[in-house]
C-alpha cells in the first residue's frame, strides 16, 4: 500500500479532527472544544516550541497522524524529540503506516539534530507494541503523574 507522508495544513482540519478524535476514544477520553482549536492552530504554527504533525496519506485520504515535539533535556546539549500521539486508522493497520509515521518523525528529528526520540504508550495497547517492538527499544522507565487536584 503506498503511503505518503505529509506536514498538516489548514484545509485538513476536519480529516486531521476524526483522526485525532478516533485516538483519543481509544484511549477512553476527550477535550473539549477550546483544545481541538489551540493544538489545531498550534500544529500549523510557526514556534519551534510547539507540536509538529505529520499525516499518512493513501489514495487522498488521509489515514493516520503522528505528533511530535522538540525539547531541551538536561541531560544533553541537543534537543530530543518526544512523539506524543500516534494513531493509524484500524482499516490500514498492518500495512506499514505506523511505521512511516515513525520513520517520518525519525528523519524530522535527525533533520533537527536531535538523536534522541521516545515515545509512551498503555501496556495494553498491544497491536502497537508489537510495531514499536521492532522500531525502538523498550526502556524500564515507570511514569508517574501528578494526582488530579
Amino acid at each position: 500500500m503506498p503511503v505518503d507522508i505529509r506536514p498538516l495544513t489548514s484545509a485538513d482540519a476536519a480529516e486531521w479532527r476524526r483522526l485525532w478524535t478516533d485516538y483519543l476514544t481509544f484511549y477512553d477520553t476527550g477535550v473539549d472544544e477550546a483544545v481541538y482549536a489551540s493544538t489545531f492552530a498550534r500544529l500549523l504554527g510557526d514556534d519551534p516550541g510547539d507540536f509538529n504533525c505529520r499525516l499518512a496519506v493513501v489514495d487522498d485520504r488521509p489515514v493516520g497522524l503522528v505528533h511530535y515535539l522538540f525539547h531541551r533535556h538536561a541531560w544533553r546539549v541537543e534537543n530530543v524529540c518526544y512523539l506524543q500521539d500516534l494513531y493509524t486508522d484500524p482499516r490500514v493497520r498492518g500495512h506499514g503506516v505506523g511505521r512511516a509515521l515513525i520513520e517520518a518523525v525519525y528523519a524530522a528529528a535527525d533533520t533537527g539534530g536531535a538523536p534522541a526520540v521516545y515515545w509512551l504508550t498503555q501496556d495494553f495497547n498491544h497491536a502497537a507494541r508489537h510495531l514499536y517492538d521492532r522500531v525502538g527499544v523498550l526502556t524500564p522507565f515507570i511514569k508517574y503523574q501528578r494526582p488530579a487536584p
